[in-house]
């Protein structure tokens, strides 16, 4: 595959060896023997048969000597997709989960986003986070922030800095929370969302856009979820939130709303289910409300780790497959333990088989469909899939180039394993170290620059 070559096109990295990628007919393919060309905008330019490499310099004008070689142990592949994360949770990762949800919130994460007035204090998390995240191989990330307006701009700048490709929300709430000084009142919260929206589109950071972001039904009043549908709509922007996490939740959805049918119902009839909408959980989503989530082409981010840690529930994802919804992975940073995308696959896998166990009729996900919701799925998930995803001519080429023999590292290997064993190796056993490099839209942003 190749695009059609200009005169203002210059091929900026070459890569020679094997890569590996989802498309919509194979949860896996791999490309081995192969070459791929990136652009001076960050675009793939061609992926050709490594036999094509001489024809290949000659199109593009690049000398065999620029060409990256991969080794015997290494391919690459696309970056991983979080499509749930709240950035402003990380500084307390890996604790604070023995409470269910409603209570893990009041208790520990309404005081600690309360403290993001602090932009010192916003600016060492912010910035621990974006390049833990990237480190393990997250080229692009949907962030909750806070309801503070000034902290979350500062998210998107250092996104933008550090080369990683965002959808940054700051968080609208007006009711419900147990810390009296975290919520806005309703005027208040549409006037900050718009001032959010308006300065971070101001700056054109060219890979961090605004995402619109109730923070679930249950703190946010039915007058500010319409001002919310309606920013949201009339700016053509991203959605996020959350839904049917756990059985309290949907219970209490269901008092505050008593004029709807669903909590989904909640979401569409403020006009916040769109085919830019993404909503976390889901584990107790009906058929119905499955059925709504495909009409109207809004995701679903399935986040395990979260879901088993603080014991909120088990989503069926074969479930929502069926329905045709869009899926990603998150790995819902702080309610999940681990900033990695690779946990999030190993317990979406581990989820599945949870059910089979439960129900021997269950058709138990395979690792290779899991690989393609943590890249393709995700990209599809965010509405992002004509830009990134997999390895296709003219899209952004955000790659990860995946090591699985690094010295002192995690993962042993023996004679005669294919690509296919070492992609199944790295996604149950690697970690950072396998990551040795990461590309964003063309931009080496991994090992990160000195300074």
């Amino acid at each position: 595959m190749m695009r059609q070559n200009d005169t203002t096109a210059r091929i900026a990295h070459v890569f020679s060896g094997t890569f590996v990628h989802s498309t919509l007919q194979a949860a896996v393919e791999i490309l081995e023997n192969c070459v791929l060309g990136v652009d001076d905008e960050g675009k793939i330019a061609f992926i050709e048969k490594d036999k094509d490499l001489v024809s290949l310099s000659k199109i593009w004008g690049f000398e065999t000597s620029d060409i990256k070689q991969l080794g015997q142990t290494e391919f690459l592949m696309p970056g991983m997709v979080d499509t749930h994360i709240h950035a402003s949770q990380y500084s307390y990762t890996g604790t604070a989960l023995d409470l269910p949800l409603l209570e893990w919130l009041n208790t520990y994460t309404f005081p600690v986003e309360a403290k993001y007035q602090d932009l010192d204090f916003a600016k060492n998390v912010y910035t621990k986070v974006v390049r833990r995240t990237l480190k393990n191989g997250t080229t692009t990330a949907c962030y909750f922030a806070t309801i503070h307006t000034d902290a979350s701009l500062l998210l998107g700048e250092l996104a933008d800095k550090f080369g990683q490709r965002a959808l940054v929300g700051k968080v609208c709430m007006d009711c419900n929370s147990a810390v009296p000084h975290y919520k806005e009142n309703p005027s208040e919260c549409k006037e900050q969302t718009d001032r959010f929206i308006k300065e971070l589109l101001k700056k054109e950071y060219p890979n961090v856009k605004p995402v619109v972001t109730p923070r679930f039904a249950l703190s946010c009043s039915a007058s500010l979820l319409s001002e919310l549908g309606e920013i949201a709509n009339n700016n053509k922007l991203h959605i996020q939130s959350h839904i049917s996490e756990n059985k309290e939740e949907v219970k209490l959805v269901k008092e505050l709303f008593p004029e709807c049918k669903s909590y989904t119902d909640v979401y569409l009839k403020h006009n916040l289910l769109t085919d830019r909408t993404v909503m976390a959980h889901g584990c107790h989503l009906t058929d119905e409300e499955l059925e709504i989530f495909h009409e109207t082409g809004s995701a679903i981010s399935h986040c395990p780790n979260s879901n088993i840690s603080i014991c909120s529930g088990m989503l069926n994802v074969r479930n929502v497959l069926k329905h045709k919804v869009k899926l990603g992975l998150g790995t819902d940073v702080a309610g999940g333990y681990s900033p990695s995308m690779l946990d999030a696959m190993r317990r979406t896998l581990d989820t599945s088989k949870t059910l089979t166990i439960q129900d021997p009729q269950h058709q138990t996900l395979t690792f290779e469909e899991v690989f393609r919701l943590a890249t393709l799925g995700g990209s599809e998930a965010l509405s992002l899939d004509e830009q990134i995803g997999n390895f296709v001519v003219g899209k952004d080429f955000d790659a990860l180039r995946v090591n699985v023999c690094v010295p002192d590292g995690p993962i042993d290997l023996f004679p005669g394993e294919g690509t296919k064993v070492l992609l199944e190796k790295f996604f149950n056993l690697g970690d950072d170290r396998n990551i040795t490099e990461v590309y964003m839209a063309g931009r080496q942003v991994v090992p990160f620059p000195e300074t």
